[in-house]
């Protein structure tokens, strides 16, 4: 894995040495972030289940102002820290060490958070899209977006709270489905 655009571009980072989680391919980060582009400039990301930090690395690697890492796993913490050093990022990042579900009402209860101008989710295939959309809406700002990565075998639900499904994409096993709130 590499970081693939921006001030880290090229930056080698760290992957899992253990079974159960699964790194966004460079191939499909990428895709991701050619469709969020200069939405990531600036904005507020939420990186949640995140795994190896690839992808919030990538997002202040192109200008996020701010990305905060929420994990539940304390080897992905460990290895999220690890690649962040890695790209020698001091700063401009927080770490929640908590499930997604969890954090949300977190995230929720501390202004300093809340709201996201991006909210990128990549939770395990097998966990239901609608459970892991439940309450995201409240953390998006008025014209945030919602990234859902899943298996391209399975079909995310076309409403959750406030979003509604605007856009597909697929890329071999995988899928990102991405979420507004209309006005």
């Amino acid at each position: 894995m590499r970081v693939i655009a921006g001030k880290f571009k090229g930056r080698r980072l760290k992957s899992p040495t253990w079974e159960g989680l699964r790194p966004t391919s460079d191939k499909l980060r990428e895709t991701l972030f050619n469709v969020i582009g200069p939405r990531v400039v600036g904005a507020r990301v939420l990186d949640g289940y995140a795994g190896t930090g690839a992808v919030g690395i990538e997002a202040l690697s192109r200008g996020a102002a701010h990305v905060t890492f929420v994990e539940s796993d304390r080897r992905a913490q460990l290895l999220i820290g690890e690649n962040l050093s890695a790209c020698r990022i001091e700063s401009g990042y927080t770490m929640v060490r908590s499930t997604a579900t969890h954090a949300w009402s977190t995230l929720l209860a501390d202004p300093a958070f809340a709201p996201f101008d991006l909210i990128l989710l990549d939770p395990p295939y097998d966990h239901p899209a609608g459970e892991t959309l439940a309450g995201v809406d409240r953390l998006l700002a008025p014209v945030g977006w919602v990234v859902l990565e899943h298996a391209r075998r399975t079909m995310p639900p076309d409403h959750a709270g406030r979003l509604v499904r605007a856009r597909d994409l697929r890329s071999g096993d995988s899928a990102l489905a991405i979420y507004t709130c209309p006005h």
